[in-house]
């Protein structure tokens, strides 16, 4: 077995054992919230799943620019896979946003500012997907969708400031006390959080091995057909 499948399925083992451990956490281990009672609990994974979301779409930048600055297929392969997985968190967080929404604020969705550009966020990315789609091995194309996907990463900061500066009705994550910055969690709160972050985060990295893995052959192949078909 070469080394990289040993890492591979290290990455897995550390991913399931995160999943079932953040599971046992929010069921639980964290205590139930007074106010909001058990829907909350959705809040774990809801937060989880925007923060794998927010970082597949960092690595998309990051791999634009070593694309464009390289050309090299491998750093596009790794745009486009992140971006692909980024997407997917980020419907879910949607998704577990409204579940949460409704029976806390009455509503599946609101125009707060923090929801606006969450969801003019997540339109991007999805231009950026069928962007790719229409011309795969157009190296043009590569090339600007790159240029996208750095764009479009600029908003990542604003859905994450816009509670703060435009005083929607969004809970403000981070909270300022005497002693810093806090989640405004009980310490198993917290523990538990950390813990649903930590297993979407992983898991974000082994879909984004295996993803990367298939385009890969993908090329190959492409590859082996142009060779054959050149005969």
């Amino acid at each position: 077995m070469r080394n990289s499948d040993r890492r591979l399925d290290a990455l897995g083992l550390a991913t399931l054992v995160f999943v079932i451990a953040g599971l046992y956490m929010a069921f639980l281990y964290a205590q139930t919230e007074v106010n909001m009672g058990l829907v909350y609990r959705i809040f774990f994974f809801h937060l989880g799943a925007v923060a794998a979301g927010f970082f597949a779409i960092i690595v998309v930048a990051v791999a634009g620019i070593a694309y464009l600055r390289t050309n090299a297929r491998a750093w596009d392969r790794i745009a486009e896979s992140s971006a692909e997985i980024g997407i997917v968190f980020c419907t879910i967080a949607l998704l577990t946003g409204m579940i949460w929404a409704r029976p806390i604020w009455g509503v599946w969705w609101t125009w707060d500012p923090r929801l606006t550009s969450f969801l003019i966020l997540w339109l991007i990315y999805i231009a950026y997907l069928m962007l790719r789609a229409s011309a795969r091995d157009d190296a043009r194309v590569a090339r600007f969708s790159a240029v996208f996907g750095i764009v479009g990463a600029l908003n990542v900061p604003i859905v994450i400031m816009s509670a703060r500066v435009w005083r929607g009705i969004s809970p403000v994550l981070f909270q300022e006390t005497q002693q810093g910055f806090t989640f405004g969690l009980t310490p198993e709160m917290t523990q538990t959080l950390v813990v649903c972050i930590t297993a979407c985060l992983l898991l974000f990295f082994y879909l984004l091995a295996l993803r990367t893995r298939l385009e890969a052959v993908r090329d190959e192949l492409v590859a082996l057909r142009r060779a054959r078909s050149a005969r």
